[in-house]
């Protein structure tokens, strides 16, 4: 099993920036794939970057690709969410997660609020 916990979350102004963290424990860090999402009040939570276990591949939501770096440190059990350029319509709680397949993903941290005012 993985529990993660974020980290990093709060108000910044829009154009701003702020890096999300997401610590997990467990020895098997490495074997899982990490994605963040987000979650907006009144919507569905939303795909926002994916990176694979070995960070050699990234993936970005339109909506956030050029703006948003994700990166990865398997000696630290830990996955970080670069956001640039931030906009109100960023704001969000956001979540990390572990998956094991090419799809879904199987553990989930509590989510981190991050709200960009304009």
């Amino acid at each position: 099993q993985v529990q993660l916990v974020e980290s990093g979350g709060g108000l910044v102004q829009a154009g701003g920036s702020l890096r999300l963290s997401c610590a997990a424990s467990g020895r098997t860090f490495s074997s899982y794939a990490m994605g963040w999402f987000r979650q907006a009040p009144g919507k569905e939570r939303e795909f926002v970057a994916r990176i694979s276990r070995s960070g050699s591949s990234t993936y970005y939501a339109d909506s956030v690709k050029g703006r948003f770096t994700v990166s990865r440190n398997n000696a630290k059990n830990s996955v970080d969410l670069q956001m640039n350029s931030l906009k109100p319509e960023d704001t969000a709680v956001y979540y990390c997660a572990a998956s094991t397949s090419p799809t879904g993903y199987d553990y989930w941290g509590q989510g981190t609020q991050v709200t960009v005012s304009s």
